[in-house]
Order: C-alpha cells, then structure tokens, then sequence
C-alpha cells in the first residue's frame, strides 16, 4: 500500500473515532473533497510525482487538527502528520516541506511558491462548487455549535459575499481558467439572496399589522440538509470504491481466461491449477460482494388509507407511495406540506432508513475488501509456492 492510501486510511479512521459530530463541514468529506481538487488541478499542472506527494499528503492532514480544537489546528495538524510520517520514516527535509503546505491553509496566508498555490486552491475549491450553498450552511451550522458565532440571514450572505468577492481569488492557472467562472456565478446567487431579503424587509415593513404563519427553524433545516448531502455523498464514495473492485477483478478474471486458463490442460503446467482456481475464486467472490454491496435495496410496504391518516406512512420515499393514485398522493402531500411536525418525522424516518442502507452498504464493502486483499495475497503466495516446488 503506499503513502497516499495508508494516509487516507488513517485519516478516515482518525476522523471517525476522535472528530466531534459537531464539525459539519471540517470533515472527512471536505478532506476527500480537497484532496480529489488538487489532484485535478495536478493533472492540468506540471509537478513532478514527489511533488504531488507532498502536495496530497498535506491536504489529507491539513484539517486533522480538528480533533482537538479549531484554534491552531494548522499546527496541531503539522504535529500528527510528523508522528505520521516518522512512523513511515521519511526524511525530516520532506515533514518540513509537507509541514509548510499545511501552515500555507492558513485564510491569510499568502502562497509563496506553486505547491502552496495549489494546496490554497484546493482548500477553496468550493467556492465555485455547484454545491456551494449547502456547503456554505454546513459551515455555518458548524460555526453555531461550537460556538464561533450565529449569524442571520443578510449577516451570512453579507460575509459571504465578502469573502468571495473582495477577499479571495484563486492563484494556479487552471483555477483561474476554470473554477472562477463558477465562483462568478455563486457571487451573482447570493447577490440575488441579498436582494430577496431586501425585498422581503420592506414586505414586512408594509404588512407589519398582518398575521405571520410560524416559520421554520434554520438550524435544523440545515441540519436536515446537510445531514442529508453528507449521506448521498457517503453512499457515492461507497458505489465508487464498489466499481473500482468490479472494474479490476472482471479484468483479472477475461486476463486468467484467456491466457492462463487454456494452458492448464498440458501436464507441465499442472502445478498451476490450484493456484489459479483460488485466483479466481477470490475474483468471483469479490465480484458478488460488490455487486451486492451496489444493489439497490428497496423496502416496499403495503398500506391503508387509514395508515395515510394516521401519519404513519413515509411520503418520502418512493417506495411507500409509488403504488399510490395520484390524487390520494397529492391530497396526502398537501397534509403534510401544512404541518411542520409532520415534515420534520417523515425526515427524521427518510434519513434513519438512509443510514440503515449506508451501514449495510459498508459493511459489505468492508468484507470485499477483506476478500480481494486476502485472495490476491493467497493467490501470490500459492504461485509462489507452485513454482518454487517445481
């Protein structure tokens, strides 16, 4: 296994056992995140494989200070990827570089060379993310609970768009070429929220005598939403460790096939059998594991109108009211659209039953894992043996 993949082993497991929940944003998903940016921004770049190196491994670790506290995670972060890399006995010129591009994803740092450049690209990347928003509110969500500050409204969209406009730019080529634009767009979306709430201030001035309908709470909106993204994005990453196992096992079975398989038959290879049926079984069981791991699994429940009137069915999943006509469907949804409490349970039952399929998703993967890597290493030493036997 080398460097990169120990170190997003490790940050994973890091991040799962010691990161508070309360961290929305500064997560293993913004760390992935980072990490899959700059190694887009190094496939248009020239940077040499070491280089690369560098660069990675100091995003993978640029927020593991996190599991600490947020106040000079840049340091306490230099000091885990050090027992890190020591372990794995790297020179300590190549910690200290390392060690530096994470100091660089300090907000106000400014980069001195190309790898910091890139490092600080990446940590910003979202800004011109499609998903900016959501992102955006998993911040802010995170800022709320650990108690940085609460902002409004106009105050969030305010610094945003401060941030974005008058404080920020990109600096590697390929950023500017490509991820401005996108950044453009997100700074004329909260210029038009901005207006929004101008527009609604001076509604309410007009209408201040008019009744008002109880309006939902932001921060669990967002929790909603953002717990949600977090679940989608955790099953893609499962679907696509699940297709990179599927992809390298069929082309290992069509290889064994059509070259190994059909010189069994002569004696002189007969040492070759054995070790080639558990090559292969190893393959096959992987496949199956990670097809089964992909597999969508849907719940299917048979129901009656009184159970709809009763509040007891989940109009959010399809599965529930996909055998549903529609007008029962629309006069059912309408219900639910008018009591708040109703919304709030049928997400509280549409994210528990996410998490149902995330846990058997990995545990399943899990388990191919365990079986690719047991049967490649049994299948090298079985061959191993057969020729050593000879």
């Amino acid at each position: 296994m080398n460097i990169l993949h120990k170190a997003k082993d490790y940050v994973e497991i890091l991040f799962k056992d010691k990161l508070s929940s309360v961290y929305f944003y500064h997560n293993f998903i913004h760390t992935t995140y980072t990490v899959n940016k700059a190694e887009e921004i190094m496939r248009n770049t020239p940077v040499s494989k070491e280089d690369q190196e560098k660069v990675l491994l100091a995003l993978w670790f640029h927020d593991t200070g996190y599991i600490e506290c947020a106040q000079n995670h840049e340091e306490k972060g230099v000091a885990i990827l050090t027992d890190f890399l020591k372990q794995e006995n790297y020179s300590e010129s190549f910690i200290e570089d390392v060690s530096q591009l994470i100091l660089a994803t300090k907000i106000t740092h400014e980069p001195q060379n190309l790898l910091e450049k890139i490092v600080k690209d990446a940590d910003c990347s979202h800004f011109a993310s499609y998903d900016y928003s959501d992102i955006s509110d998993a911040l802010r969500k995170e800022w709320e609970l650990t108690n940085v500050r609460c902002f409004s409204n106009d105050e969030w969209n305010a610094g945003n768009l401060e941030m974005l406009k008058d404080k920020h730019h990109y600096y590697t080529e390929y950023a500017k070429e490509n991820w401005e634009p996108l950044k453009k767009k997100n700074i004329r979306k909260i210029e038009k929220k901005l207006e929004k709430e101008e527009d609604k201030k001076e509604n309410t001035d007009n209408n201040k005598k008019e009744p008002k309908e109880p309006k939902s709470d932001r921060s669990v909106d967002t929790l909603f939403r953002v717990t949600l993204n977090n679940h989608t994005r955790l099953s893609d990453i499962a679907d696509s460790k699940a297709n990179i196992l599927l992809s390298v096992n069929a082309i290992i079975i069509s290889v064994c096939l059509s070259v190994l398989v059909p010189k069994l038959d002569t004696p002189k290879n007969a040492h070759l059998i054995i070790p080639s049926f558990i090559l292969l079984t190893s393959s096959v069981l992987t496949i199956i594991f990670a097809i089964l791991s992909t597999k969508p699994n849907v719940t299917k429940t048979n129901f009656t109108a009184q159970d709809i009137a009763d509040r007891k069915v989940n109009l959010l999943f399809f599965g529930n009211f996909h055998q549903m006509l529609f007008n029962d469907y629309h006069d059912a949804m309408k219900d639910l659209i008018k009591d708040r409490d109703y919304i709030y349970d049928s997400m509280v039952k549409d994210l528990y039953f996410l998490g149902k399929v995330l846990d058997r998703k990995y545990k399943l993967l899990s388990v191919t894992y365990k079986i690719f890597m047991a049967g490649i290493i049994i299948s090298v030493l079985s061959f191993a043996y057969a020729f050593l036997s000879l």
